[in-house]
């Protein structure tokens, strides 16, 4: 299900800094090695070395401001339970928050209209990557990855690699979504989700030859233009 934010739940949960300051991979590697599982009222964590912890939605009797590169908003603290189990196995000090359905976090005004809008996302509420793409990445390789190191939401096959580059608008189903931006990757993609460590040879095979503007870009920023239903199998038409 596509809503307002993007798919259905996702990007809803975060973890932040005692100064309410985003946490991700790229400071905190090991935060790769967190199971979670969605429920119908909250979030499953686990971890090696740690109890499975169920955590429930919190409401806004917690409400505290966080966050997101230079964008603040306010969330729902998940409670002292949840911060005392990621510390410990992060081994610093951070509390989980929730992104509250009535907040509203605008989408850069630069690709986007007002009112577009996402929830914890870096900062645009869909990436589309093909499976093309990803495989002329790996021929490239001596260490093929998966496609969850780019952790894109939708993921389209049937099209020649990097085609996604060059598409505007598709529409999914009933609902046409814009691609609006290339995605620039940061150091994510090089951390191995099954250790937590770093391999540099993604990063530098994707320099070789998906380079511009000092950055590296791989994937492409999406905005949907309404709510609606999107299922695996469905049938992408490029509008334009």
């Amino acid at each position: 299900m596509v809503e307002d934010f993007g798919l259905k739940d996702d990007r809803r949960w975060m973890v932040v800094d005692e100064n309410g300051m985003m946490l991700t991979q790229r400071k905190l590697s090991a935060m790769c090695l967190i199971n979670t599982v969605l429920t119908e009222t909250g979030i499953m964590l686990s971890a090696l070395t740690m109890e499975p912890l169920q955590v429930t939605i919190p409401g806004p009797v917690n409400t505290c401001k966080v966050k997101v590169w230079d964008d603040e908003c306010y969330s729902y603290d998940a409670g002292d339970e949840a911060a005392k189990w990621l510390s410990r196995f992060l081994g610093v000090t951070c509390r989980l928050v929730y992104f509250p359905a009535d907040e509203i976090r605008q989408v850069d005004l630069n690709f986007a209209n007002k009112g577009d809008k996402t929830a914890f996302s870096d900062g645009f509420p869909l990436l589309l990557i093909s499976q093309a793409s990803l495989e002329d990445l790996n021929s490239r390789l001596y260490s093929p990855v998966s496609m969850n190191r780019f952790r894109p939401n939708i993921v389209v096959q049937g099209c020649q690699p990097y085609e996604e580059d060059s598409w505007k608008k598709i529409k999914i189903g009933d609902i046409l979504y814009h691609l609006v931006k290339p995605c620039s990757r940061c150091v994510i993609p090089s951390i191995n989700p099954e250790t937590a460590e770093r391999e540099d040879e993604l990063t530098k095979t994707l320099i070789g030859y998906r380079k511009r503007d000092n950055k590296i870009f791989f994937g492409q920023n999406v905005i949907a233009q309404a709510s609606g239903q999107v299922d695996v199998g469905m049938r992408i038409e490029v509008i334009e």
